[in-house]
């Protein structure tokens, strides 16, 4: 009994600062959603023709990402190991009808690209993965930002792959993004190159398997070169 109450209070303790620093780390780069688990890889392929899509989904799925964190996190004294998984899949998708309600309303031609995958995001393994492996066990502001570091990783990755599609296949970078976001985007359209024909492979499937593949070799060599660096 008394190894018990130790152990909940080590989890309910402050996270001291050098965890924060790891949670962050592994969050955004080390355990990156895409890049370390290989997890949200359909909707990642297949919305990222354009970063504005990609930025889209990102900021939604981290909105879910960060309060499925924190009511898993609140809750999980009152939620019994038996029924725990079906409790987490609630809670993912009564947040992920809201989203998807709320971008219905107020962002509809964003919601219109994105269509099913808005919804899918409930078939998202890496929240329900976060949830039992990190925030069913850690106290809310550390599930909390466990979650923000997850979600801003993902999203990281959607903007990039999306940019770099659309730059090489249409010559711009957040295209649409006024009417899509809201007009408080609209200064992130750029037309990098004028005239620009397009390379039709990069905005197509395959184009996004090349991309994503090219992403994740430099992602290895920028680890690899930091690994013999502090050795």
């Amino acid at each position: 009994m008394a190894d018990t109450d130790a152990g909940l209070a080590d989890r309910e303790a402050p996270a001291p600062e050098g965890r924060w620093r790891r949670i962050a780390r592994e969050g955004f780069w080390d355990n990156n959603v895409v890049f370390a688990q290989l997890l949200a890889l359909c909707p990642l392929l297949a919305v990222t023709s354009t970063a504005t899509n990609g930025l889209g989904l990102g900021l939604a799925t981290l909105f879910v990402m960060v309060l499925a964190a924190v009511l898993v996190s609140t809750l999980r004294g009152l939620i019994t190991d038996p029924v725990r998984i079906p409790v987490f899949i609630l809670l993912i998708a009564t947040l992920v009808t809201v989203v998807d309600l709320f971008m219905e309303a107020h962002l509809n031609p964003l919601y219109q690209a994105l269509g099913l995958f808005i919804p899918l995001i409930v078939t998202n393994c890496a929240i329900l993965a976060r949830a039992e492996v990190f925030a069913s066990r850690h106290p809310p502001a550390e599930a909390a930002f466990d979650g923000l570091m997850m979600g801003l990783g993902f999203t990281a990755i959607l903007v990039v792959l999306g940019g770099v599609r659309e730059l090489l296949g249409a010559g711009t970078l957040f295209d649409q993004a006024g009417l899509m976001l809201g007009d408080a985007f609209a200064f992130l359209e750029i037309t990098v190159f004028p005239d620009y024909p397009g390379f039709l492979l990069m905005v197509l499937p395959p184009g996004g398997f090349i991309a994503l593949g090219f992403l994740m070799a430099g992602k290895r060599l920028l680890d690899r070169r930091r690994e013999a660096q502090t050795t």
